[in-house]
């Protein structure tokens, strides 16, 4: 359930801000509103902290040591560390350069540029020069031009002058470097040692990981206390400060501001407040679907519904039928073993795991589905769990293939049919006891989602459905939605009727929408049938090699359910997900554009 809120504002003396903010830190129960950005100091702080702490996870050893660095031991490595990651791509780029220098010197051999100086200082200009054999004949003809014949350079002919080559007689010509050969080796060398020296800094700095992620938790912390004094405004010696607390925590909050002496006021919060925080209230069944809710980004809106446990129960079913395969059901229910053990505990997203493994082991096994394989209806108790109607493999029951395609779909619908008629039963409650007249809409929807039920049979299974109710079901909802969609508290009836006459078109698309939701759940038949389709070809893959290709058909078998299994995950995110987010929630006006519940208190975790 969604907890009620109260908002909140404290006022105390400009001098007792910091022991305000102290205490309401301590306590942990206002989520402040309008939260202002924290000191860009502190922002720096955590940036850099965590750029460092994400490089040295490359130098991570198995294990760390139990006992975190002091505050000064800390900074020390951290500004080591933080150095040689930034001279590391530096002393990169310099060896390069001093590589290229080296390289391009080597095929001169060794010398010192200093003899050149040396010469030129007493009046010889020494000039050496690279040319083919055609250019040196020439330059060979010359009797006035004395030069001196050098060993080859890469196969060009080197001679050496002491002046510039004549005119007519061109040839490239060495330029003598600042550095020796020597020289650019030992300062390769010097910069391999400056390196080596960072790399081991580095994996000491790795070593201390811990010590890393516990100073982002407290620089994450000082950004949190940084935003929310921000935020604190301050005017005539007095400061304040507004938020919002849980409705059952009030008196823990009355019992602190007694103690701390602050000034506050309290209120519920406004109809048009749209800062309200979501605090969702989870029992054990309903938190196993925070780890879905975490990973998609999600919250409900304050005044929106709580649907986590018609999210898991249809998430669920949704899941089992999109793999569809109770041999895969079995891989992930050994996955969760596995996680159980090694990890000693049931975590939420584990216990989902656990559900969902065995959601798709009974769908699995009632359709007669093991890992796509034909012979496994063969196998007397695999085939007397299957249900012969929904049978993948019909022919063993005596059942055709159309009676059987027909009889999944129309599950399909069913479930549509009863999710988005859930929605419009929940929404029909709520509004009861709201005394909003627009319930009757809902009854609309509901009595024309109802009846498209039945056009969805007549239209893609072709059953013979008398089409008169239908159209007048259809007819009906779409003049009750008409005349008292937009029915609300505080408008009078004739203010309503006429709200609801000018969005009569727009019901009129609506209804076709709502005709599109039902058929869209004939996604999971599809993808169910596409996901068998693939194993099946792989398994046929696999049956063509004999004898000592045996080897080859296992390993076929491997990667092709291995794909096929994450393609199923795949398909579970975009449609499983997608009917419970978009088509449900949508049948009960939740746009899950809530603001999560985030109170100001010591973080023990690390702000992803």
């Amino acid at each position: 359930m969604i907890e009620k809120m109260k908002v909140v504002s404290i006022v105390t003396q400009d001098s007792q801000k910091d022991a305000l903010l102290g205490g309401l830190k301590k306590l942990g129960l206002l989520h402040v509103r309008e939260k202002q950005g924290a000191d860009p100091g502190c922002l720096q702080r955590i940036a850099d902290l965590s750029s460092v702490e994400l490089s040295l996870q490359e130098y991570a050893p198995e294990t760390f040591p139990q006992e975190l660095l002091s505050d000064e031991d800390f900074e020390t490595l951290y500004q080591g560390a933080k150095a040689a990651l930034e001279n590391r791509q530096a002393l990169s780029a310099q060896r390069a350069a001093l590589v290229a220098r080296a390289e391009a010197l080597e095929k001169w051999g060794s010398f010192s540029p200093e003899d050149f100086d040396f010469l030129r200082s007493h009046g010889l200009d020494l000039h050496i020069y690279r040319m083919d054999k055609k250019t040196l004949s020439r330059l060979q003809e010359d009797k006035d031009v004395p030069f001196l014949r050098l060993s080859p350079v890469e196969k060009m002919e080197v001679v050496a002058l002491w002046s510039p080559l004549p005119e007519g007689i061109s040839g490239d010509e060495f330029q003598v470097p600042a550095k020796s050969l020597d020289e650019l080796r030992q300062e390769i060398a010097q910069l391999d040692q400056q390196a080596a020296d960072g790399e081991a800094l580095l994996r000491r700095a790795a070593a201390e990981l811990p010590s890393f992620r516990a100073q982002i938790l407290k620089a994450q912390n000082a950004v949190e206390y940084s935003a929310v004094r921000n935020t604190a405004a301050s005017e005539g010696g007095l400061t304040w400060l507004t938020g919002y607390v849980p409705a059952d925590n009030v008196d823990a909050f009355k019992a602190a501001a007694a103690e701390n002496r602050w000034a506050w006021a309290m209120d519920d919060p406004a109809d048009d407040d749209e800062l309200v925080p979501t605090k969702v209230r989870y029992n054990k069944v309903t938190r196993l679907m925070v780890p879905i809710f975490d990973i998609l980004g999600v919250v409900p809106g304050y005044r929106e519904y709580d649907i986590s446990f018609w999210f898991l129960a249809f998430f669920s079913l949704f899941f089992a039928m999109i793999l569809g395969d109770a041999g895969y059901g079995v891989l992930l229910l050994i996955g969760a073993v596995i996680l159980t053990v090694k990890t000693h505990k049931l975590s939420d997203a584990t216990m989902l795991l656990w559900v969902l493994s065995i959601a798709t082991i009974v769908w699995g096994a009632l359709t007669g589905t093991w890992f796509g394989l034909e012979a496994a209806m063969k196998v007397p108790i695999l085939r007397a769990v299957t249900v012969p109607i929904l049978a993948n493999y019909p022919d063993y029951f005596g059942v055709s293939a159309t009676v059987q395609q027909n009889a999944i779909m129309k599950f399909c619908f069913i479930m549509g049919t009863v999710q988005l008629s859930l929605a419009c039963v929940m929404s029909i409650r709520r509004k009861l006891t709201e005394r909003n007249l627009s319930w009757i809409a809902d009854l609309g929807w509901l009595t024309a989602i109802c009846a498209i039920y039945f056009l969805a049979l007549y239209l893609v299974i072709g059953e013979n459905i008398p089409l008169a109710p239908v159209g007048a079901c259809v007819g009906i909802g779409f003049v009750l939605v008409v005349l008292f969609g937009g029915m609300a508290p505080g408008k009078s009836f004739s203010q309503g009727l006429k709200a609801g006459l000018a969005d009569a078109f727009t019901v009129f698309l609506n209804t076709i929408s709502a005709f599109g939701n039902v058929m869209s759940y004939i996604r999971l038949f599809a993808v169910g049938m596409a996901s068998l389709a693939i194993a099946q070809s792989f398994n046929n893959m696999a049956a063509g090699f004999e004898g000592p290709l045996v080897i080859v058909a296992a390993l076929i078998m491997i990667v092709g359910h291995a794909l096929n299994l994450v393609m199923g995950f795949l398909s579970v995110v975009v449609h499983g997900v997608r009917l419970n987010l978009l088509e449900f929630s949508g049948q009960l006006g939740m746009e899950w554009a809530g603001i999560a519940y985030d109170p100001f208190k010591n973080q023990d975790k690390i702000k992803k």
